[in-house]
């Protein structure tokens, strides 16, 4: 076991059900290594960034990005099935609105300061996923954050300004930049790159290699 908490960063977008998918995957990873120490930090991404900021109606989303429903319900059927394998109810039937998800980003970002970052994360995966709430409502996004534990004035005020988009916005350029052009993706340890919705026994073998590593670079030398 290493004295440092093991680094894992999650390029990841709430608008994604493979995100969601792949976190319950990466959430059983680590239940098969509990001895490993982990530092999980979410990394914004945007999955579609021609999204208006006041998000676009479902329907003509599915319409733009798929051809149509129908073509959409085809693809949703292998993410339904991960989800079902995963206990993940998905009820895309519920969404009404494909949100922009800048201000969901901004509020994932102020909540790793606040320690409840994994449960911001998870609240608004359920609201957009299972409740067919608008996360790109700010109302919407007030609510999880205070329910995962946040200050209700603080995120306010903090929604009420540009505060932080300029970072987010750089983060999700500097991701692409770095090659990333779908979520999730885990860099484990700042070396091992584990791209989707892996299974969980290829989690753990970045996990593995990266704790190897560690325990390499602190053994004492002669």
């Amino acid at each position: 076991m290493t004295s440092e908490p093991l680094q894992i960063d999650i390029i990841s977008d709430v608008m994604c059900p493979w995100c969601l998918v792949g976190k319950r995957r990466f959430e059983k990873a680590l239940a098969m290594r509990p001895d490993i120490a982990v530092d999980v930090r979410w990394r914004p991404f945007l999955l579609d960034p021609t999204i208006p900021s006041t998000g676009i109606d479902r329907q003509e989303y599915l319409s733009n990005k798929f051809g149509g429903p129908d073509r959409a319900r085809e693809i949703y059927r292998t993410i339904e099935q991960a989800g079902e394998d995963e206990g993940i109810p998905f009820a895309f039937d519920k969404i009404k609105r494909s949100p922009n998800t800048i201000d969901a980003h901004r509020v994932i970002r102020w909540a790793s300061n606040e320690g409840c970052q994994d449960a911001v994360v998870e609240r608004l995966f359920e609201m957009f996923f299972i409740e067919g709430l608008d996360i790109g409502d700010r109302a919407v996004l007030r609510e999880a954050s205070v329910e995962a534990g946040m200050d209700e004035k603080l995120v306010t005020r903090l929604l009420a300004t540009e505060e932080d988009r300029d970072l987010v916005e750089k983060e999700v350029a500097l991701a692409r930049e770095m090659g990333v052009n779908g979520v999730p993706c885990f860099i484990v340890g700042n070396k091992y790159v584990v791209m989707g919705a892996e299974q969980p026994e290829t989690i753990v073998g970045a996990l593995d290699r990266a704790l190897q590593d560690t325990l390499e670079e602190t053994r004492p030398t002669d």
